[in-house]
């Protein structure tokens, strides 16, 4: 068996054709892969933003309860660390520059090996000891003179071959050119596209005009939206842009699936780690805010050659970026250690299943969210401070840095976890806000804290929050068992009030 598995980041499903009838980008091969495969309509995120969302991958189990941004620990089981031990070659290529700082960098070398493409955002890449930055200053949005590593690595980019997606596109087919007559591999197609800075070549930004005249705006700040009508329009089409390239080298990959006749033997499947707001919410990008739908409900297309007679249908049930893991080992006929909370959508691709009631999702130290297809609840803390939140940890790093001194100064040992092997942990209070509130990962406060439901069936917009104790002392009930099968440390129970069933 061959599988190749596409992971993109911050891809915002209602800019794909094959998700949304309404979205003017253009994204006709997503939606050509979509006629093959099977397309799950109610996927969600599990631990977020990006690499939490990637040792949710890795593990199969949800670990934003427990950790904030941090790498793969020493008892963390990892899928292509147990394909190896199964005589399955992985590889990754990606450009996704996190991997290589401090609280990353355990992920890319559980591979068998491991190709990297230099240069994507702020990726520390070319050394200018004296940027140009008065021609910076001249080119770029005031909002974006503080992205210097993106100011630098973007003159490096001018032809199309030399930005990130094409190479790590190019990379992929020199990979499959090597290996597609071999069996039993697994190759990891990873691009950082199309999350921001929103760069694409000008072929692309030209299918969507915009009547903005300013500096170079292709990089929205993390926070509510404040520009003029130009500008969000600009930031808007500069995104379609991204995602049409994506779209336009994933579609080579197709080419090549079809040229070499690799759907009779090889799955592919393609998601990304979450989501990313565009306005909506009157937010830009993620982490601060609520997790709306935007955010959580995310984009899976998954074809194996097995069910390939099933290609064009949609999937209902509730499946969260918990079960891609045993799906991926499922494929290769490999057990999940027990620690494993994921499902297998294996057996999902020949009929519709349900295999859970519910799912929860959320950032370390913000809202624990619960969605069961119907309704989505927002569950935050009655106060946001941290006086009772710990991290919990072998490997204390977070995403460019690592914990101070002073934070390890006070830091415990905790009792084992289920899944941490007999091991205990270090128990280590979050970073604060100055009113003691937990940060987020890039230091910024959460924001709109306050607890809500909707019925994200008949309001997917989530626009009118409604007032219905019934259901929310059901989801609350649910959010129970789910805590109790992650194995949440036992003061979160109490940060969200949480009381036994």
């Amino acid at each position: 068996m061959k599988l190749v598995f596409v992971l993109l980041d911050s891809l915002n499903r209602n800019a794909l054709q094959s998700y949304s009838d309404s979205t003017n980008i253009k994204t006709p091969n997503f939606k050509r892969f979509q006629e093959k495969c099977v397309t799950f309509d109610n996927h969600y995120v599990g631990s977020l933003p990006c690499i939490p969302a990637r040792r949710d991958l890795h593990t199969g189990r949800l670990n934003f309860l427990h950790r904030s941004w941090g790498p793969l620990e020493p008892f963390d089981d990892s899928f292509p660390e147990l394909m190896k031990n199964k005589s399955i070659y992985s590889h990754i290529i990606t450009d996704h520059h996190h991997y290589f700082a401090d609280g990353g960098a355990t992920y890319h070398q559980r591979y068998s090996s491991w190709d990297l493409v230099r240069g994507q955002a702020i990726d520390r890449w070319k050394a200018e000891v004296k940027p140009n930055f008065e021609m910076f200053r001249k080119q770029y949005h005031k909002t974006q003179h503080h992205r210097k590593n993106y100011m630098i690595n973007r003159q490096y980019m001018i032809n199309e071959e030399e930005y990130c997606t094409p190479q790590v596109f190019s990379k992929a087919e020199e990979f499959l050119n090597k290996n597609k007559d071999e069996d039993n591999w697994f190759l990891q197609i990873e691009c950082f596209d199309p999350h921001e800075p929103f760069h694409a070549p000008n072929r692309f930004r030209e299918i969507y005009p915009t009547n903005y005249e300013g500096p170079i705006l292709d990089w929205p700040i993390y926070d509510r939206v404040k520009e003029s009508k130009e500008e969000i329009s600009e930031l808007r089409a500069n995104y379609a842009a991204l995602v049409t390239m994506v779209d336009e080298y994933f579609g080579k990959l197709l080419d090549y699936f079809d040229k070499n006749n690799l759907w009779t033997d090889t799955a592919l499947i393609l998601t990304t780690d979450h989501g990313f707001l565009l306005g909506e919410h009157d937010w830009w990008a993620k982490n601060r805010m609520p997790v709306y739908n935007e955010i959580a409900n995310i984009p899976l297309l998954i074809y194996h050659p097995d069910f390939s007679s099933n290609g064009g249908s949609r999937r209902k049930c509730l499946t969260q970026s918990i079960d891609i893991m045993p799906t991926l080992l499922d494929i290769f006929k490999i057990n999940s250690p027990k620690d494993v909370t994921g499902k297998s959508l294996l057996g999902i691709l020949n009929k519709e299943k349900n295999i859970r009631n519910s799912l929860i999702f959320g950032y370390f130290g913000s809202a624990c969210n619960i969605t069961d297809g119907l309704h989505t609840y927002f569950r935050y803390p009655e106060k946001m401070n941290a006086e009772n939140l710990y991290e919990y940890t072998l490997m204390p790093t977070r995403m460019t840095s690592r914990f101070s001194i002073q934070e390890l100064i006070g830091s415990t040992l905790s009792n084992p976890f289920v899944f941490s092997k007999g091991l205990q942990l270090l128990k280590v209070k979050p970073r604060v806000s100055d009113e003691g509130e937990p940060l987020e990962v890039q230091g910024m406060s959460f924001e709109d804290t306050s607890s809500q439901l909707f019925n994200v069936l008949n309001d997917p917009q989530q626009k009118e929050p409604l007032d219905n104790p019934e259901v929310v002392n059901y989801l609350l009930k649910e959010m129970y068992h789910h805590l109790k099968v992650t194995d949440a440390p036992s003061e979160i129970f109490e940060r969200f009030k949480i009381n036994p069933i």
